[in-house]
């Protein structure tokens, strides 16, 4: 960059880190506006249809009015920013103004067209305030729309109170807006901007001026600052900049987020990349680890099916059988079984990801250890939930959790968020984020469904769930909920249905196995939100359309001119008269595709290069060989610094040749193996390799289970996604603590294992809620005690006794912080054998004694199960719970 004052290059010093782009070519220089108290920013090239206009009046404040091919669509509004140190939104004064010209070229790994080229212009007016307090006005404006932010110098930091940043639109103009929640799941309302209610609106935010788009919303938001919204005063057009915070504190110099109004026709604003443009650089420089999908997700349609391994098992069969990349495993998961199923999602091709509610991993000791855990297991990837927050707070936490993620090469999606503001361009494992009005809403509305790809979709990867015919309150057709598939654009797709409502329509399901996630280009045909909207998108070589209708029966024609040179079968699905049809037809660039859309309905088309005899443009799904792997012993026991012995033989029974074989154990952090990794290039059906090898164990090992996994990988010929297999399975070492002596309390001995229904499970204290040590004093009946185990039915821990101990007592029932009564069960299990049982006990029962024979055991479980009605309320206490020891 070349620049031409001493200033110049302090403030180039300190926003080029925050303003960083993929690969830029800019060109400065120093420019004086003709009239000394306004400023026009044209675009990039003359071509450019989008200008913007900043005044500066008598009073030395700022406004800022942007037009489209010469009309008005937002008239001069208020801009500056006021701090606790300097008022900047008047008596200002101007210094100069400085222009240059920025071309950013950059890919993306999810999104509505891989590969970027943004070109903009970019004004940065300088003005000192009554204070002598310095400010940079920034405007950038391409072809797209108008952007502008404010630039604060001083090194020392800086404290915002609010925003004058406003938007003036004609009350009359067309307005689709979200009422603002934290997690941008309302209802998104047709209005006019006039008439919008009073109160506070959600980005992105549609108008409409004289068939001009306006989408207002923000780019480059992170710790540094808060979220803005918009607010509005009933009757007015004017919207101005809300931030979540009363105040924001930042270390200076401060550039805030991109105030961002995409501008143009429908189609202009629907395909507009402006968002993902302004935003900082990819800080990855590796992204081969990062791989969008389609996932199959049990929880909207079977709730409690997260907590099944057997159900999850059957989720990974039919993934393996239709190609699906992933598998969701939502609330509910236990780590005691999630390594199992993740091995054998694994070994069929399919890879696993976890839900976590955000509190989980609040803390930077909580995500070095869970998300090390989860990684260690072979989870490819988070979904975090309930975020629920635009504060500063919260975007230094998204920061946080999204440079230790990158670190452990977990991919992300994000749902109770809120919105992408250019997060998957800076942080490209982010596949999707939520802050939509999806279908696990179960009400899904054709009207909103067709508003969705104007708005909230614009702006980056959504998380809508779509397919899901489950839903009985829905007045859509069947076309229209797969054709959200392709409409709708998230780098993971979480189908939302079970295997057997997509089977039993076999056409939806046959059409949902040839759509990709992520896209080289889209193109808008027609639309209008709340009325219907259909689109073309290209992946590779191949065209996919799809359409959506909130309208009355009609027929989509539009002409396939964008279809390259030669002849191109084009495959439809749509609703047909009894239920899902399929048609096919040969066509070309001078041809024109009509299509039957039902009320409330939807069509894909699949379009592919035809060559003679060509019946489908099907591809072969993704199905991996069928392999074994058995490893020995499947248990173990070695103190820290002992060693096991383990052998391992992978085998292909049948089929094949697959390539690229080895076999390897892959020991835990800190743990050491003798052995090398055994390899051939080929094995064909019936052959088989064996390794053997010596694990020594950590010598600073933590007592408890460890698994030690033998790993084989593998390549199959035809393989469409060309990456390796990994099938695995584990030796499970047990490293056992020390003997406990005399009396000890269980919350004070080393879990070897625990899960709980809610939150986490509290030593020396209630349960309470999601986080740690949210609970009381324990209480049951009115006594307290001091010691004991806190949990939520269904909860187990299991603590080591080694054989040492003699007699286990407590006191347990339900804890006196319920409001409601619970009923819970307390069970004592010795190595695994019931020792003892309660019965149902509730709320009202008060505490019971609880005295158990464990002579000669090694391991004590202690279990608590729902009495039968629910497990709201079931917070179970063990008061005082000991064992007596020699």
């Amino acid at each position: 960059m070349r620049v031409h004052s001493s200033r110049h290059r302090f403030l180039a010093r300190c926003v080029v880190p925050i303003l960083t782009v993929a690969a830029a070519a800019v060109a400065t220089t120093p420019a004086t506006a003709s009239d000394p108290d306004a400023w026009t920013v044209r675009g990039p090239s003359p071509a450019t249809p989008v200008s913007a206009s900043v005044m500066l009046d008598s009073e030395g404040a700022l406004s800022l009015a942007v037009s489209h091919q010469g009309r008005s669509v937002l008239a001069p509004s208020a801009v500056g920013i006021e701090t606790t140190a300097a008022d900047l939104t008047k008596g200002l004064t101007f210094i100069r103004r400085e222009d240059r010209v920025a071309v950013e070229n950059y890919a993306m790994t999810t999104g509505k067209q891989r590969v970027r080229h943004a070109r903009s212009a970019e004004s940065t007016l300088s003005f000192a305030g009554a204070s002598g307090a310095r400010m940079d006005f920034v405007v950038r404006v391409s072809d797209d729309g108008v952007a502008f932010r404010y630039v604060l110098p001083d090194t020392d930091g800086v404290t915002v109170k609010r925003e004058a940043s406003s938007y003036a639109l004609p009350t009359g103009a067309s307005a689709w807006l979200l009422p603002y929640t934290p997690n941008y799941e309302a209802t998104r309302v047709e209005t006019t901007a006039g008439a919008a209610s009073a109160g506070d609106f959600g980005f992105p935010s549609l108008f409409e001026v004289d068939e001009t788009y306006v989408l207002l919303t923000e780019s480059d938001v992170d710790g540094r600052y808060s979220g803005g919204r918009l607010t509005h005063q009933a009757g007015s057009g004017t919207y101005t900049i809300k931030l979540a915070d009363a105040e924001v504190t930042s270390p200076g110099p401060l550039a805030t987020p991109w105030r961002t109004a995409i501008v143009g026709d429908l189609a202009t604003v629907t395909t507009s990349t402006l968002v993902d443009d302004l935003a900082p650089a990819s800080k990855l420089a590796d992204t081969s680890w990062i791989r969008p999908g389609t996932v199959a997700w049990s929880w909207l349609s079977e709730h409690d099916s997260p907590r099944d391994p057997v159900r999850q098992k059957q989720y990974v069969d039919f993934a393996a059988r239709n190609g699906w990349s992933y598998i969701l495993i939502d609330e509910g998961w236990d780590r005691s079984w999630v390594p199992d199923v993740v091995r054998y999602a694994r070994a069929r091709g399919v890879e696993v990801l976890l839900w976590f509610h955000w509190t989980a991993l609040d803390t930077a000791q909580e995500r070095d250890d869970t998300l090390s855990l989860v990684k260690a297991w072979g989870v490819a990837g988070v979904k975090v939930d309930f975020m629920d927050s635009d504060s500063q707070a919260r975007f230094k936490w998204y920061d946080d959790i999204l440079r230790k993620t990158a670190e452990m090469r977990l991919m992300v999606n994000f749902h109770g968020a809120t919105i992408p503001r250019g997060i998957q361009r800076t942080w490209p494992h982010v596949m999707t984020l939520e802050a939509i009005r999806g279908a696990e809403q179960f009400r899904i509305r054709a009207t909103t469904n067709t508003m969705f790809p104007f708005t909230r979709n614009v702006v980056g990867g959504m998380d809508y769930t779509p397919v899901a015919f489950v839903v009985s309150d829905r007045d859509t057709t069947d076309a229209h909920e797969v054709a959200a598939f392709l409409v709708y654009e998230s780098g993971w797709q979480h189908a939302a249905d079970k295997p057997e409502n997509y089977e039993s329509r076999p056409e939806a399901l046959r059409t949902l196995n040839q759509l990709p996630t992520t896209w080289d280009e889209t193109r808008l045909l027609s639309g209008r939100p709340g009325q219907d909207v259909y689109l073309a998108r290209r992946s590779g070589q191949r065209w996919y359309l799809g359409g959506i209708s909130a309208v009355p029966a009609k027929t989509f024609e539009t002409p396939l001119t964008f279809l390259g040179k030669g002849r191109w079968l084009v495959e439809t699905l749509r609703d047909g008269p009894h239920g899902l049809v399929r048609e096919a037809r040969v066509a070309d660039a001078h041809d024109s595709l009509t299509v039957p859309v039902a009320t409330n309905g939807g069509f894909v088309s699949v379009i592919c290069e035809y060559t003679k005899g060509m019946s489908t443009c099907d591809r072969p799904v993704r199905r991996v060989p069928q392999t074994d792997l058995v490893v020995t012993p499947d248990q173990a026991q070695t103190r820290p610094g002992g060693t096991i012995d383990v052998r391992g033989t992978f085998t292909l029974p049948t089929g094949g040749p697959i390539s690229d074989v080895q076999l390897r154990v892959d020991p835990p952090a800190g743990w050491r193996v003798s052995g090398d990794t055994v390899s051939d290039k080929h094995l064909r059906a019936g052959e088989l390799i064996s390794g053997a090898w010596t694990v020594t164990a950590d010598t600073e090992a933590a007592p408890g289970y460890v698994d030690v996994p033998v790993v084989a990988t593998y390549r199959f010929a035809k393989d469409p996604q060309r990456r390796p297999v990994h099938v695995e399975e584990a030796v499970q070492v047990f490293v056992p603590p020390p003997n406990p002596t005399g009396t000890a309390y269980v919350s004070d001995l080393p879990f070897l294992s625990e899960s709980n229904g809610w939150g986490p499970v509290e030593r020396d204290g209630s349960n309470g809620e999601m986080n740690a040590g949210d609970g009381r004093a324990i209480s049951i009946g009115g006594r307290t005690y001091a010691k004991g185990i806190g949990t939520h039915a269904p909860s187990e821990i299991t603590v080591w006794l080694g054989g040492a101990c003699t007699q286990l007592q407590a006191e347990v029932g339900i804890d006196d912080e319920t409001t409601q009564s619970g009923s819970v069960a307390f069970q004592v299990l010795g190595d695994g054998q019931p020792l003892a049982d309660t019965g149902i006990i509730r709320s009202a029962d008060g505490a019971r004694t609880l005295g158990v024979d464990v002579s000669g055991v090694r391991t004590v479980t202690l279990r608590v199960t729902d009495g039968g009605d629910g497990k709201n309320f079931d917070h179970a206490d063990w008061g005082n719970a000991r064992v007596t020891c020699a």
